[in-house]
């Protein structure tokens, strides 16, 4: 029996790729046809100790598919008895309350019991939109995460930690704080069996705390949303460079690749928008990432520790 396995669900930044309306370069390789990239979903990783009961870390708003893709994730049989309802999903865990984060908990409505846990900073800021009232609160557990404090879900060890962020988008208002460390925004360190796994889909910077915890991992996913800063401008799908929507790029002296380049660990690009070069293989900045011992993840990537 493996240790710890994990399925990606989703590898893309919001809005996947190719974006439903966006022929930036890279979109436009997508909507044509080119063999060099693949269409991924939003960002999402379905994790587990047994292969039988599964945790998801955040529930993009792709869900539905990426449950189709999955079969690990179908309802199937209990005991040898087939079940006309049931799923093996036991729990959901968040990273934030952005709309690609939390999402695609409105496909299970369907009074299916499964633990929710997130910090009490985005629990409560679920519990103000009416919407997520459709998950049944008899059934669906809300479990508050507190920051460095360890908790047990389905036989994994699981302790969420602050990284620097921003609040969601929505509620952002005037003059946000885009590299504030908050429950706001935070990682998942997952250990079993002595393996550990750190999933971090959006990151502002890499502070020495960060990477400290980063070299201690067997497997790090991490943020790759942009590859240079000013990426969504430079290509006219946006006015907003990627530190202000709090993600460090991957390029320069104090981006995610330089930051990421000596650790022990499986590194792994996850969180990737549609304008980004390293979803075209053998681009430039691909060979890149790839010359540094980073991989970019693709949908359905498995990974067993």
């Amino acid at each position: 029996m493996s240790r710890l396995r994990a399925i990606v669900l989703g590898s893309a930044a919001g809005g996947g790729f190719p974006q439903w309306n966006c022929r930036c370069p890279v979109c436009r390789l997508a909507w044509d046809g080119d063999a060099r990239v693949q269409a991924r979903t939003q960002a999402s990783l379905a994790v587990s100790r047994d292969g039988e009961r599964w945790l998801l870390l955040n529930a993009s708003p792709d869900l539905r598919a990426q449950i189709l893709a999955t079969p690990a994730l179908r309802p199937g049989v209990s005991d040898g008895h087939e079940q006309v309802r049931g799923s093996p999903i036991a729990a959901v865990l968040l990273t934030g309350a952005e709309i690609d984060q939390a999402a695609g908990l409105l496909h299970l409505r369907e009074r299916q019991p499964f633990a929710l846990y997130a910090t009490a900073t985005t629990l409560a800021t679920l519990a103000d939109n009416p919407m997520f009232e459709v998950l049944a609160t008899d059934l669906v557990t809300r479990r508050a995460m507190k920051t460095n404090e360890t908790v047990s879900v389905a036989g994994l060890e699981i302790a969420p930690f602050a990284v620097p962020g921003k609040v969601p988008l929505y509620l952002e208002g005037e003059g946000p704080i885009t590299a504030r460390e908050s429950e706001a925004t935070i990682g998942l360190e997952l250990s079993a069996g002595g393996a550990r796994m750190l999933f971090v889909p959006g990151a502002a910077a890499v502070t020495p705390a960060l990477r400290a915890r980063l070299a201690r991992a067997d497997v790090v996913l991490f943020d790759g949303t942009l590859f240079t800063d000013d990426e969504m401008i430079r290509s006219g799908s946006g006015n907003k460079s990627g530190r202000r929507m709090g993600h460090v790029p991957i390029d320069g002296p104090d981006g995610s690749l330089a930051a990421l380049r000596n650790l022990r660990a499986r590194r792994i690009y996850v969180h990737i928008n549609n304008t980004n070069p390293i979803l075209i293989a053998g681009s430039p900045e691909r060979r890149r990432v790839e010359a540094g011992g980073i991989e970019v993840a693709t949908d359905g990537m498995e990974i067993v520790l």
